[in-house]
C-alpha cells in the first residue's frame, strides 16, 4: 500500500475519514529513505524540473499544476490546498518501524513543508513558485514510491481494524473476514502497539 491511498480511504462500515494508520513493516530499505531524503536536501531544482513529476504551467498569467498526487491540472493555490491537505494526512500515521530516516522524512513533511508551503500560500503571487519545487518533488517521492508491507488501518468511530498483508489492505466486511488468520496477524504484530490500543473494544475481532 503506498501512502497516497491512505489519503482516500474510509472506513467502509460507517465512512469514517480519516482512518489511523499503523506502519509496521515497509518494502523500502533504508537506504531508499535515505536517497529521497538526501535529494531533498540538495535541492537541485533543474534535475526536479527535468524529471517532470511536477508539471507547471501558465496560461494568460494564470499558473496551473499537476503532479502525481493531484493528478489533474488545478490552479496552483487549489492545488497548493490539496497538497497541504495530502501532507496533513501524516498526522494520523504511525510508523511502527525500525527505519530511523523514514520517521525522519514523514517529520519533514508535516513540518517544514507545511510552513515554506503555507508561507508561499500566503503570498499574493506566486512568481517564486519553483523554489518549493524539493518540497512537492519530495513529497511525491515518499507518497508515490514507498510501499508499505504490513499493517493496519483502525477507524477511531468503530474501533474496526483491518489488516496491510503483504500491500494490501483487507478491507473487507465482517462477514467475509477470517477469524483465525486476523488474531494470528494481530498477535504476531502486538509488540508494535501499545496496551491502549490493544484494550479497546476491537472489532471484529480482539486478542
Amino acid at each position: 500500500m503506498k501512502p497516497w491511498l491512505f489519503d482516500i480511504l474510509a472506513c467502509p462500515i460507517d465512512k469514517k475519514f480519516p482512518l489511523e494508520l499503523y506502519i509496521f513493516s515497509f518494502e523500502n530499505k533504508e537506504t531508499e529513505f535515505k536517497e529521497i531524503l538526501e535529494f531533498y536536501k540538495k535541492r537541485d531544482i533543474q534535475k526536479i524540473k527535468n524529471s517532470s513529476i511536477i508539471n507547471i504551467e501558465e496560461n494568460e498569467g494564470q499558473l496551473s499544476l499537476k503532479d502525481d498526487i493531484v493528478i489533474e491540472k488545478t490552479p496552483v493555490r487549489e492545488y497548493l490546498d490539496l497538497i497541504l491537505l495530502s501532507i496533513r494526512e501524516f498526522n494520523h500515521i504511525h510508523n511502527k518501524t525500525s527505519l530511523a530516516t523514514s520517521n525522519e522524512c514523514f517529520n519533514t513533511a508535516s513540518s517544514i513543508l507545511v510552513e515554506k508551503i503555507t508561507n508561499l500560500q500566503n503570498q499574493s503571487d506566486f512568481s517564486d513558485i519553483e523554489n518549493i519545487l524539493p518540497e512537492l518533488y519530495f513529497l511525491n517521492k515518499l507518497k508515490i514510491e514507498i510501499e508499505i508491507e504490513t499493517g493496519l488501518l483502525f477507524c477511531p468511530e468503530c474501533c474496526r481494524w483491518f489488516p496491510i498483508i503483504e500491500t494490501i489492505p483487507q478491507m473487507l466486511p465482517d462477514e467475509f473476514r477470517n477469524a483465525d488468520e486476523e488474531i494470528k496477524f494481530l498477535n504476531t504484530n502486538k509488540h508494535l502497539l501499545d496496551d491502549t490500543f490493544l484494550k479497546q473494544d476491537l472489532k471484529p475481532f480482539k486478542i
